[in-house]
Parts: C-alpha cells; structure tokens; sequence
C-alpha cells in the first residue's frame, strides 16, 4: 500500500472516529432531552389542583385556546374551567351563520399563513377534525389548502373594470427609500404615527399599497407600529402580495373549520359554557400585587374568585356592536357599546399597567368598515365572476376594485362554504373600506345602503349592468354587516397602550386578545389571540414547555434578497 492511500485511509478512519464521536454526543444530548421532557410531563400530570377554578371571561378564539391550554398542558380539570360569553354563541369574531332560506352570513374571514401561524398550528395538532376524527384540525386545513391552492389573476380592477398586471409594485425610489428606512427604525420611536405620517402621496397610489391595503385592512391613519411589524413579520410575503399564494383557507367558514371542533373538544373534557354572561366588572385586591377578587356580572350577581382561582379577560373584541342588515334594509348604525372595551376601561382605571382602551376606540370614523355575504340560488354569478377572473371558486383571493369609491373587495371562497348549504346555493363575500364615501353608481354612502343596493354597486364595478335584472333575480339574501371597531386595533397608539398579557405583579389575572402586546407578532391574526393565551396559561400556571417563538423572517438572507428585488419591480 502506498504511502498516500496510508494517508487517505488514516484521514477516513479519524473522521469516521470523529463523526461517531458527534453522533455518539447528539444521541445523549437527544436522550436527555427526551427524558427530562417524561419528568416534564409526569410533574404536570401529578400535579393537584384541588378545586381551584379559572374563569375565562369572552368566548372567543383566545378564551377558548386558553381552556385547550389548561386542559392539554396544565393537567387542569376541565369541569373547573368557566368559558363566560355575553352573546349566545361562541366564537368571537370567528363567526358563520345562516340557512338556506334566509341566506348565510360571515362577518370576515380570518386569513391563515402556514409559515407564520406557529402557535395556531401547533394548538390544532391537538384538536380532532370532526369530519375526519382520525385527524387534527391543523391536518384537515392544511390537506384542504394544498388541493386548493390560492393563486389570484385578478388582485386589482379599475374603473373600466380592465384586470391591471401589478406584477410591478409601482415603488418610486423616495417610496423604497420611506420603506427601508422604516424597516430599520426602534419601534421606540415611532409612538402615535400613522402610516400618513411617514410615506408621501406617491405610495398611496402605488399597486403595493392598493393589495397591501385591502389584504390586511389598513388605512392611512393607521398605526405606524402594526404597519411595520406586519412587513417584518410578513416579509416573505411581500414578493408573492399580486397572488396571495400564501393565503391558507378552510374547508368551511372558520366557525365550523376552527370553532366547532375547538368547542367538541373542549366538551369532551368538561368545559363549561356559560352565554348570555356579561361580565361587566372585576375586583382587585388592595396592595401592590395584582390579584382578582370577584366578577360582576349584568344581571347583578357576582363571583368571588378564591384563593388559588384565575381569570384571564379578553380586554376587547374588534367585532363588538356589530350590526346586521338584509336585501332591503341597511345594516343599523350601531348603538350598543362595546362590551369587552367597556370592561378593559374599568379594569384599566384601577391599577396602572392595565393598558389604555381610549386610542383604539375612541374614534368609530377611523376604526369601522362594512362587509357584505352574497347568497343565491344556482351559480350564474359566481360562473360570471369565475370567467371574468379565471379564477375558479376558492382558487382567487380579494378581487379590489381600486378606484372605486368604497375601496370595495370580494372574494369567492370554495363552495359549500357552509355545511347548510345545498348544491343549488352559492356564497361569495366582501367588504368595502370608505363606508361614509358615496357610491359610484348608488349614489349613497355604504353604511346606508341596503344588501341589495350594495350589490348593484358590485354589478356596477363590473360594468354588468345589463345582466343586473337576471342576476338580482337569483338573489336570496345580501347581508351588510356594519363593523364599528373591526380596526380598532390599528389605531395609532404608544407602546404603552397595549397591556402585556400577564401584568407585572400578576397572581392570578391576565388578558388575551388583539388588544395585548406581543413584541414582534402582528394583530388582525388567529396566531395573535393561541398566542396570547398560551402566554397567559404558561406563565400563570408555570408551564415549563417552549412557546412557539415568532419565526424571524425578517432574518433571512434569501427572504430579504426576495423582498428587495420585489421592491425594484
């Protein structure tokens, strides 16, 4: 043998010593691992807890991810876990109703992300899909969504109802100049600024911010802070906005998709519902530590909360006072105050720390907007819709009629959207920014139109309106619903505004919803609120588990060269 194939060989056998060595090392470091994960586990499932009780006031997604939490991760028993709902359905802003007959109603869709839900996706691993029980929830979306991919032809439609190529974002170079620089500004700085405050005329009439825009629903008073965190969160996005490939749908409205098997689940193992209970106060103990006492509720019965009892609030909900309208009637100005905010203004003024409701709605102009869910026999409207797109039902995302004065979008999800639905009946939804704006053609503003007049103002859009009669003629049901706070949450604020989930000096209270802070994450989410509540359930019950930490896209060298050359499109 050679004296250079003696080299080769002895170089081989050390880097085989040395790659047994690595995988010697891993193995103990993995069966370490996986053995303090068993005490883990068996220290939770041995704990007692007596009959200590937490009461989760809102019914919500959060409050409802909070009792999923308790009951997976905390070995806590579900028949002490009191879910309080002031409405008389469950859910929150996840909302999906109607019939046949009377037609269907959602008002919004939640859009889901399969790269930057990690949390949501996490939790749902957890929950049986009902239709198919050997699976979870997060199977379920995620199987339907692959065979149904989002890929939008028509994102952006002007006034002559011509389908505009916004494969260029339309940046001028003080745009991307604003954009960069924003991207790498404190968030300490930018208290109380809207997007107005920042960019110039030019990017408001950008195809960037007409998709942007409609996608998430901001406006340009909007919170410079949530603006810029969206961008960071969803900057791999950014390159694929024209197509919103990154939608993630469900096979139904998320009330069926998400809530319903939730809600099993949580029955399953005891939870207990309470609706029609608004908690209208909460007590605290004097002294520097942060402790609930009792619950007050609207009928003026109370709650005392025990030593060792919890409570986690949600301190708001965007969809509170939400009114409903039909074919003939607008949807009512609403007149009933929000229930969640008037609480959190009460909590708040207690104690400092507690967050302050005032910038996220005190202003109804800035913060409402107006959706609308289309209901007819047969598919005459949606074949039309699908032609002119080419886009089939549940294959497009928002279709936005950019010039039109109500900023209106629509989208066509896969049908049946709803279980209740027959092969005869078709869905499709929208919403419409500028309510107080008078119509194009209806020469009204939004908030005052009926379901009817709102969709002639579609047809318009379109510019068919010599197949209006035909059309409306197929017509069971649109529903407007009026939306006062649904961007609440993008009101222009300080860091302070938003409460952290679980106070300093917390014992026993804490809050979940689009009105908490979580540094880095954005609102307007379902992540946001699974977030917040595993926040609030691991801290107050001293879980020793990871929370899914926000993935830093943001990072990411190919991500960032992505969005970059997006920026030069």
């Amino acid at each position: 043998m050679s004296i250079m194939n003696k080299k080769v060989l002895g170089i081989a056998a050390a880097a085989a010593a040395a790659g047994g060595a690595v995988y010697a090392a891993s193995k103990v470091k993995k069966q370490a691992q996986a053995q303090e994960m068993r005490r883990e586990k068996e220290s939770l499932q041995s704990r007692n807890y007596g009959d200590k009780q937490v009461y989760l006031v809102g019914g919500g997604l959060a409050s409802m991810a909070a009792a999923a939490y308790l009951v997976r991760d905390a070995n806590f028993d579900g028949h002490n876990i009191h879910i309080l709902e002031s409405m008389d359905v469950l859910g929150g802003s996840n909302d999906g109703a109607g019939s046949v007959q009377q037609g269907f109603v959602c008002r919004g869709g939640r859009m889901l992300n399969e790269e930057t839900y990690e949390n949501f996706w996490e939790l749902f691993r957890s929950i049986p899909s009902l239709e198919q029980p050997q699976r979870s929830v997060t199977e379920e979306i995620l199987n339907f969504d692959h065979a149904h991919p989002t890929c939008a032809h028509a994102r952006l439609i002007d006034k002559d109802a011509k389908i505009l190529d916004v494969r260029s974002m339309g940046f001028d170079n003080a745009d991307r100049l604003a954009m960069t620089k924003l991207l790498l500004t404190p968030e300490e700085r930018l208290d109380n600024m809207t997007i107005e405050d920042w960019f110039g005329p030019h990017f408001f009439e950008t195809n960037f911010w007409y998709m942007w825009q409609t996608t998430f629903a901001f406006q340009k008073w909007s919170s410079l802070f949530e603006f810029r965190r969206y961008m960071n969160r969803m900057i791999f996005e950014f390159p694929r906005i024209e197509t919103l490939e990154g939608v993630t749908r469900t096979p139904y409205n998320q009330y069926e998709s998400v809530i319903l098997p939730l809600k099993a689940y949580l029955e399953t193992n005891g939870v207990r519902f309470e609706t029609g209970r608004t908690v209208t106060d909460i007590d605290f103990a004097p002294g520097e530590a942060l402790t609930a006492t009792a619950l007050h509720f609207a009928d003026g019965s109370a709650v005392d909360l025990r030593e060792g009892d919890v409570c986690i609030m949600t301190n708001a909900c965007m969809t509170d006072s939400a009114t409903l309208g039909n074919l003939h009637a607008p949807a009512p100005a609403p007149e009933r105050k929000p229930v969640s905010a008037e609480l959190w203004a009460k909590v708040a003024a207690k104690r400092p720390g507690l967050g302050n409701p005032e910038p996220f709605f005190g202003n109804v102009n800035e913060s409402n907007w107006e959706s609308f869910t289309v209901t007819c026999k047969g598919n005459r409207l949606l074949k039309m819709i699908e032609n002119y797109s080419g886009n089939i039902p549940g294959s497009g995302a928002l279709m936005t009629f950019k010039d039109s004065s109500w900023r209106m979008s629509i989208v066509v999800a896969a049908q049946p959207h709803f279980k209740a639905q027959d092969p005869d009946t078709t869905i499709f939804w929208g919403y419409g920014l500028y309510t107080d704006h008078v119509g194009d053609y209806v020469k009204k503003p939004m908030r005052d139109c009926t379901g009817a007049e709102i969709l002639k103002e579609l047809l318009h859009q379109l510019h068919w309106e010599e197949h209006q009669e035909e059309i409306m003629a197929d017509v069971v049901n649109v529903i407007p619903c009026m939306m006062p706070y649904v961007d609440a949450q993008f009101q222009p604020r300080a860091m302070a505004d938003r409460p952290p989930v679980v106070p300093q000096g917390s014992t026993n209270f804490a809050m979940v919803s689009q009105f908490v802070e979580i540094p880095e994450d954005m609102v307007f989410t379902e992540e946001y609120s699974v977030r917040a509540a595993r926040i609030a359930v691991y801290t107050l019950f001293d879980i020793p588990k990871k929370i899914c930490p926000v993935t830093p896209y943001n990072k990411a060298p190919k991500v960032l060269l992505n969005a970059a050359r997006t920026m030069y499109r």
